[in-house]
């Protein structure tokens, strides 16, 4: 049986560096993954670099334990597809009431780095690029996809060699491919790193958000 979903799951909670929320610099949209919730990622912005604002959003559904998911975990690598689509109108409803036109970069951690690959693909003129970190991409074929790949967005994908207890070896394989095919890629693979982010990595994405030219 199939479970009915909402049109849209709302943003009910986000952190931002003031109270005001973002102040039109290029701003960082945090994503966190499964379990986590919106206080996880704020720690890696100085890391990433100065001219930044941020933002970081938790996701829609709750999980056991006091986190937040932006879907939940049917088959691994493989979520339905109506809590992602709800999840996704969602996220483009708040950063439509939030945000004030800003260049705006998501960067998001397992699930997540699949939002950020659903961003680009519902929206591919909208961000300069993303950030995925160990994340992967949905293997339906998108109705955005033929424009992104056309526009091909700078796209950071990292991930451990050792990840393989949460999402399948096939997802990130699938994530590379689909990543060479739709954008220009920025692919990392760390030896020894499980499903984690370390200080090398960090400095990868550090050094591709400035790439992208956008802060001064």
């Amino acid at each position: 049986m199939t479970t009915e979903w909402p049109d849209i799951a709302p943003i009910r909670t986000a952190v931002a560096p003031r109270s005001e929320g973002p102040d039109g610099r290029p701003l960082l949209l945090l994503l966190h993954g499964f379990g986590s919730n919106e206080n996880d990622l704020p720690g890696i912005v100085p890391h990433l670099g100065a001219g930044w604002d941020w933002v970081s959003l938790r996701g829609p559904y709750d999980t056991d334990g006091g986190g937040a998911a932006w879907f939940p975990i049917s088959v691994p690598g493989r979520p339905e597809r109506g809590p992602v689509e709800a999840a996704v109108a969602g996220l483009l409803a708040w950063l439509d009431a939030a945000t004030q036109g800003q260049p705006i970069v998501p960067v998001g951690f397992s699930q997540g780095g699949m939002m950020v690959t659903e961003l680009l693909r519902h929206r591919p003129e909208a961000f300069p690029g993303g950030v995925v970190m160990s994340g992967f991409v949905a293997p339906e074929p998108m109705p955005g996809d033929d424009r992104l790949a056309e526009r091909r967005p700078p796209l950071f994908f990292g991930r451990g060699e050792e990840d393989r207890g949460i999402i399948p070896l096939e997802a990130f394989e699938r994530t590379a491919a689909w990543a060479e095919g739709h954008t220009t890629p920025t692919v990392r693979v760390y030896p020894g790193l499980g499903h984690a982010i370390i200080g090398e990595e960090l400095a990868d994405v550090a050094a591709f958000l400035d790439g992208l030219g956008l802060t001064e």
